[in-house]
């Protein structure tokens, strides 16, 4: 291992120092102002620091060819580097945030301006549909079963056949062309039905007081 650096170094002498042709164990080189003598020793030391600036000059250059690589490159977009302002960057979120805004009022107004019956009316057809109310008598027309989880249907002018049960709704509801088969053509008559209860009604009825059906209001 010392051979190996010994010749490590006579290498870098050879490089960095002057060169001594009768290899003597002292290499005159001048001093100031005047003559005098390195060591060895000396000589090598300052070997080693040229090679230490050497190295570290290599290192920056190499590091120096890295970074106009990166920069180089044809995916590589220096704009992504530029910095924004601070008010046109409040500005891009503030934009933002209005717009936002505005899309959430637009989903939620249909929500919000949503309104049901209190009380809830069903009635024959003469009686017209729209939102109860306790001035304004109307028939529902969004009724909504709690218990099947099935909207109420509802046909103008007819009743149920006498002959109908529940099988025949639960395996009907709300296809009409075989609900039809049970319909009985009475003026003035509404029929109402959902997959587990079913109504024929003449005048306007508060559903409270009929305390089978748990039809509700499914809002307007």
């Amino acid at each position: 291992m010392a051979e190996d650096l010994d010749e490590l170094l006579d290498e870098v002498e050879s490089k960095f120092c002057r060169p001594d042709p009768l290899r003597l164990g002292t290499v005159e080189r001048p001093r100031g102002g005047g003559g005098g003598f390195f060591s060895n020793d000396q000589n090598r030391a300052e070997a080693k620091e040229n090679l230490r600036l050497a190295e570290t000059f290599e290192k920056e250059d190499d590091l120096d060819s890295l970074i106009n690589e990166i920069f180089e490159e044809p995916h590589f977009d220096k704009k992504h580097f530029k910095l924004k302002s601070k008010s046109s960057g409040n500005t891009s979120v503030r934009a933002s945030i209005q717009g936002l805004g505005k899309s959430l009022v637009l989903f939620f107004s249909p929500l919000l301006n949503m309104s049901s019956c209190s009380p809830v009316y069903i009635g024959g057809s003469t009686v017209p549909c729209g939102i109860g109310t306790n001035t304004s008598q109307r028939a529902c027309d969004h009724l909504r079963c709690t218990a099947c989880d099935f909207w109420v249907e509802s046909y103008d002018d007819y009743r149920w056949d006498k002959s109908c049960d529940y099988l025949f709704f639960r395996n009907n509801m709300p296809e009409f062309h075989k609900l039809k088969t049970k319909l009985v053509k009475k003026k003035g008559t509404r029929a109402y039905a959902c997959q587990c209860s079913w109504r024929a009604v003449e005048e306007l009825t508060d559903l409270q007081t009929d305390h089978q059906l748990r039809w509700v209001c499914g809002k307007h």
